[in-house]
């Protein structure tokens, strides 16, 4: 199987991953830990996962455990998109991040994604230069597009070498504004060489936070102001996956002007599950589980029948990402709670039983709410309304 085979095939469906169970990456998840997950993920269906640096041991680490599980079982399939971090000089040192200059650790953390490609070249099937590193917003971090085209060209040069797998697919992964699909600040000569050197394109959309940033698809319309709460909120959910539809298009439509007809997947979207502040309840009233299902059923939908990946953000929860926040929406974002809670989502398969005898550090696969519907749809809020 390669990155064209795999891509687009809804037999394989995809989802963003990393295992950590801790308030910091410095404990990192054990390899036994990691195969725990693999088979949880598994027995839901998903066969590709994304990962977002090799600068700690999480991603080597995962690459070994996906090795004895297909040792152990030569039915297992996991494949991986695999992440190399991308920064600009400064960032995160506490001094004032220069844009226009990368990070020198860039060039080691390329070194790494490659040994590691060439070491498993039966499960890393996409390399990913930079996780959203040139969008704007990310002002601790970002780097100009000539940077990502630096390296997605060197790793191309790789390939033509023999240095890499041929059919290893290059890529970066990043915001549908940073691919062209927003504003023309964007529309760079290097952008576009960019889209002309990759692969694929893998495009970033969130509904999610533009309940806030950018709301009026969000907002009950006056027409729907009598509907039941959970009407009005399915309502939304709809209107908040043609806006992912939208940004899709919008960068397949800058793309095709560009006289380039190439592959874009999903590389990210998700919806989290608690939050305070811009999306809880004094905010957009966007986050609950009951959304969450209702936009990761509805995408699931949509990409499948389109023929388009979709890395659904994420697996599990991570409680390091707003580590002094535990209600922070950063943390809430997994399909299961740290400890192995399904959430809403994904109650019909624990009602089936496909996760029967799996584990998450000794704990059972079982129902957020303890499976109390009542209780859980008491915590749904309709969006405000216009």
């Amino acid at each position: 199987m390669t990155a064209k085979d795999i891509l687009g095939n809804p037999a394989y469906q995809a989802i963003s991953y990393e295992g950590y169970r801790a308030k910091s990456r410095e404990i990192q998840p054990s390899v036994e830990q990691l195969k725990e997950d693999m088979k949880i993920l598994s027995a839901m269906g998903i066969r590709v996962l994304r990962t977002y640096n090799v600068q700690f041991a999480h991603a080597s680490n995962l690459l070994k455990a996906i090795s004895e599980l297909k040792k152990e079982n030569s039915d297992f399939e996991m494949y991986l998109m695999l992440g190399a971090w991308i920064d600009c000089k400064n960032a995160w040192t506490g001094q004032e991040p220069d844009h226009e200059v990368e990070s020198e650790q860039n060039a080691e953390e390329i070194d790494r994604a490659v040994a590691l490609a060439n070491q498993y070249p039966d499960i890393v099937k996409v390399l990913a230069v930079g996780n959203e590193a040139m969008v704007k917003w990310a002002t601790s971090y970002y780097v100009q597009p000539s940077v990502i085209l630096k390296w997605v060209n060197y790793l191309q040069g790789l390939k033509a070498e023999g240095k890499l797998p041929k059919d290893l697919w290059i890529t970066s992964s990043d915001d549908f504004a940073s691919w062209g699909g927003g504003d023309p600040l964007y529309h760079t000569e290097d952008l576009n060489k960019l889209i002309k050197a990759v692969d694929y394109i893998s495009m970033h959309t969130y509904p999610y936070h533009n309940t806030h940033y950018n709301p009026d698809f969000w907002r009950v319309p006056i027409e729907e102001s009598k509907w039941s709460e959970i009407e009005k909120v399915d309502a939304a959910m709809i209107r908040a996956v043609d806006f992912a539809k939208s940004q899709y298009d919008s960068v397949t439509n800058y793309m095709k002007s560009l006289g380039v007809n190439k592959p874009v997947h999903i590389g990210e979207t998700g919806w989290a599950t608690i939050s305070d502040g811009l999306y809880g309840p004094d905010g957009s009233h966007a986050t609950d589980e009951y959304k969450q299902a209702r936009y990761y059923q509805l995408m699931r939908e949509w990409t499948n029948k389109a023929g388009i990946s979709c890395f659904f953000f994420e697996g599990f929860n991570e409680p390091w990402k707003d580590a002094n926040n535990p209600i922070g929406s950063e943390n809430h974002f997994g399909l299961f709670t740290e400890t192995g809670e399904a959430k809403y989502a994904l109650w019909d398969l624990v009602e089936q039983g496909i996760f029967e005898n799996l584990t998450r550090d000794g704990n059972k696969i079982r129902k957020s709410f303890e499976g109390n519907q009542e209780n859980l749809l008491r915590t749904v809020m309709a969006p405000p309304s216009k």
